[in-house]
């Protein structure tokens, strides 16, 4: 009889010991995904960073005063004073058959 109970406690022990194993296995599983997963985000936060600064580097390559520096200095282009702007009324002085044309030229790519 003491026999019997000695075998279900050992059981019970081995059983304890299991689960226990079981339990320290899942949080060691979840603190590594989650350490993980705090690495993607830090990734993920420096590659947005350099995307902005990215994006303002566009920006200030694409702005105006740039681009008419670099206009200038390797085509050797100036804005016109305003004498030399010459505004064309389109819609008044063409006729509606030319107009036509040249919106299908423009839409065939011109030619």
């Amino acid at each position: 009889m003491r026999n019997r109970y000695l075998v279900r406690a050992c059981l019970l022990f081995i059983l304890l010991l299991g689960s226990l194993t079981v339990v320290v296995w899942r949080q060691s599983r979840a603190l590594e995904m989650q350490r993980s997963l705090e690495a993607v985000r830090q990734a993920r936060a420096v590659e947005e960073s350099r995307r902005s600064s990215l994006l303002r580097l566009v920006e200030q390559l694409e702005s105006r005063p740039r681009v008419s520096e670099a206009a200038a200095s390797r085509l050797g282009m100036r804005l016109p004073s305003g004498e030399e702007l010459v505004i064309l009324p389109l819609g008044e002085l063409i006729p509606a058959r030319l107009a036509g044309e040249l919106a299908a030229a423009g839409r065939d790519g011109g030619g």
